[in-house]
């Protein structure tokens, strides 16, 4: 049995959603079936959920949301008309709910979801699967937070207990008193998994607009090489650190399954994409792919005796938690910490973090750089072969990139270094060559 999800590429148009209808038909087996909104169609497209949010933005000020709406309605009637299923789904009363409940809501979670839920009617009209509401099988608590045992036990109740096919809109679900609630962007892979984990899949089929994952970004690498296979610990690694194909913490569900991940391109359905697999993957090879992400920021603390200083770190850290704030990495000296922070986690706190940390530890010096991008090297290979380190640092010498910081895992299953944001391409083109080509 599979599990397939399907991504707002897949299913941008009536089109594309025939193309998407061609390879559930194609396979008995693909009886669950989790959709995303409706994606860009061409550059420069509206995106349903942004309108909608967008709509919900303006409900707050009182503007006139019908307007807004007409867009977004407008889309899915198209798209209802090319599948010839507008006699099924009741448009017109289902975006007059819509506009009410945007209305009366306090929260944008409502209308950020609405997408996906008219993604899923469509679609199981067209297929003449049964349409089941993830409100009905998604569980977060009151505060917000995802329930994942108790989702699991809904889950697998209602779902198993349905004869025919089934489509399920992704990235929502709703808490115990019936308000919606959602997952972050692109949290329709989170959904997949959680059916996929209830439903006890052989596999888990995710299905988008590329073939696999790559072993570098195509827009900074040319043509780069397609990773077969790679493990949870792997894909965990590089979609942390910014390989964008699948929401990074959509294999927690299906981990505790043992399930594997299929990543499939709709558009070239006879391709079998990468397989992601339990436990360690012997690779032939000794990376697996390289990620990264700019925006970074380094705050360097410097204090003499730092090291026999009992519950520095605990102080430090107490600083980033009373301003609600996570960090990256945490290298250190004895006499040095260098905290590593995103950008957008600072976002207009920077002196008032920099005051905390005086306060807080009383260092000798505190010096802070922006700009800095992050960069994984990752694969199960490095633990078992010496010298990898220094081909990364060399590969690195030889393109003229300083190294700013060294974190490395004590897995060894990944390196990760910092250079500055105008050395990001160049650093990774660089690894690239060295481990892959």
């Amino acid at each position: 049995m599979k599990v397939c999800k399907f991504g707002g590429s897949s299913m941008a148009s009536s089109e594309t959603i025939k193309k998407v209808a061609a390879v559930i038909r194609s396979d008995d087996s693909r009886k669950y079936i989790v959709v995303s909104a409706p994606g860009k169609r061409f550059s420069g497209d509206i995106k349903i959920t942004d309108s909608l949010l967008n709509t919900f933005a303006e409900s707050k000020k009182g503007g006139n949301i019908h307007a807004l709406l007409a867009p977004i309605k407008a889309r899915f009637v198209e798209i209802a008309e090319g599948l010839e299923v507008q006699d099924k789904v009741d448009l017109e009363s289902i975006f007059k709910e819509i506009e009410a409940g945007i209305a009366a809501s306090s929260i944008p979670d409502y209308a950020a979801a609405q997408g996906e839920r008219l993604s899923a009617m469509l679609l199981a009209a067209y297929l003449g699967f049964e349409f089941v509401d993830a409100k009905e099988v998604v569980r977060f608590s009151d505060n917000g937070s995802f329930n994942a045992e108790y989702t699991n036990d809904v889950a697998r109740k209602h779902l198993l207990a349905k004869e025919s096919g089934v489509v399920m809109p992704g990235f929502y679900g709703s808490t115990s008193v019936g308000q919606i609630r959602t997952f972050s962007r692109g949290g329709s892979d989170v959904s997949g998994a959680i059916v996929a984990r209830a439903v006890k899949a052989d596999i888990y089929e995710n299905w988008t607009d590329v073939n696999g994952f790559l072993t570098a970004d195509p827009r900074i690498v040319e043509n780069p090489r397609k990773i077969p296979e790679l493990s949870y610990r792997e894909l965990r690694e590089l979609s942390y650190m910014g390989a964008n194909v699948l929401h990074p913490e959509s294999i927690f569900p299906v981990r505790k399954a043992n399930i594997p991940i299929n990543i499939r391109n709709t558009f070239e359905p006879e391709n079998p994409g990468t397989m992601i697999l339990p436990g360690v993957i012997q690779h032939d090879r000794l990376i697996t792919g390289i990620a990264g992400k700019k925006g970074f920021v380094s705050i360097l603390i410097e204090k003499s005796m730092m090291n026999n200083e009992i519950g520095f770190t605990r102080k430090l850290l107490s600083v980033l938690e009373n301003l609600n704030m996570s960090f990256e990495h945490l290298p250190s000296g004895i006499d040095t910490m260098n905290l590593i922070l995103s950008g957008s986690e600072i976002g207009g706190k920077l002196q008032e973090l920099i005051g905390g940390i005086r306060e807080a530890v009383s260092p000798d010096r505190v010096e802070v750089q922006s700009d800095l991008a992050l960069i994984a090297t990752v694969g199960h290979g490095m633990a078992y072969r010496p010298g990898t380190a220094s081909r990364l640092f060399t590969a690195l010498s030889r393109a003229g990139v300083n190294i700013k910081m060294i974190d490395q895992g004590s897995s060894e299953m990944n390196i990760i270094v910092a250079v500055k944001g105008d050395d990001y391409e160049r650093a990774i083109n660089a690894i690239y060559e060295e481990f892959i080509n």
